[in-house]
């Protein structure tokens, strides 16, 4: 067991949205969503062990350990959740649908991939994250990888947005352990074991996951859907959130019958 992570909640009526960020992010990610969905749905957006406001570890983690700690926040609101997870949170969303079934009612896959652990060069870039980290520290860590995770049209106020919240939600170990539980990870195998429905969501110019890995996803699971998002990079939910939301609020609408 993880000790309790910081959430940010939003809503009070309707569905449970879970919302997982990805490896350089925080729940401050999901602002647009949390401001947008909150109307719809019960919205939660956590810091995962060992980012932002949540605790650090006492220990390396793996994927199941951080997976198996979503289950736990699902649970404690007595019932199941339509999960949202962002790259590194796709994958633990992901996982959590193999692992936990029951607790999953449907998935949202933005920007994701079945796991680093595909490809040994990127394992080995993704491990190499973490020594980054550690030697240049999390401002300059930032500084270098935020503005690669957003179209080159993106805004500048964006991009400082998505730096911000990475230098503040980094750190060691916590970093350490998502990079290699996400170097470790290749769900490949287990993808068309999931039953929950599932919409896979991708920018049209994602230069780090890219369409090829979520379509990947979405050819594997089955019933999915598979949209692309017109102008964002990998962090679509932040850079067309209108259009992101709206195809959210459309999947929620089918498979927790919200109303129109």
């Amino acid at each position: 067991m993880t000790a309790a992570v910081h959430l940010d909640e939003a809503g009070e009526d309707g569905p449970l949205l879970l919302c997982l960020h990805g490896i350089g992010s925080s729940s401050a990610a999901f602002a647009p969503q949390l401001a947008a969905l909150s109307r719809h749905a019960r919205v939660l957006a956590w810091d995962a062990p060992g980012y932002a406001k949540s605790p650090d570890p006492k220990g390396p983690l793996a994927l199941d350990d951080y997976v198996d700690a979503a289950a736990d926040l699902i649970r404690a609101r007595g019932a199941d959740a339509h999960v949202l997870g962002v790259s590194w949170g796709g994958v633990l969303a992901l996982r959590l649908a193999v692992r936990h079934p029951e607790l999953v009612a449907s998935l949202v896959v933005a920007d994701s991939s079945p796991g680093s652990g595909t490809d040994p060069a990127k394992a080995a870039a993704m491990r190499a994250r973490a020594d980054e980290l550690a030697e240049v520290g999390p401002r300059a860590f930032a500084e270098r990888r935020a503005p690669r995770l957003l179209s080159a049209r993106a805004p500048a106020a964006l991009v400082r947005q998505v730096t911000d919240t990475m230098a503040a939600a980094v750190r060691p170990p916590g970093y350490a352990s998502a990079a290699a539980s996400m170097a470790a990870a290749d769900l490949r195998g287990e993808l068309s074991r999931i039953a929950a429905p599932t919409l896979v969501l991708c920018g049209d110019q994602d230069r780090v996951t890219g369409p090829d890995a979520s379509q990947t996803i979405a050819g594997a699971v089955h019933p999915s859907a598979y949209v692309i998002v017109k102008d964002a990079g990998h962090l679509a939910n932040q850079e067309q959130p209108a259009r992101f939301n709206a195809w959210v609020l459309s999947h929620l609408r089918i498979t927790a019958r919200i109303p129109a």
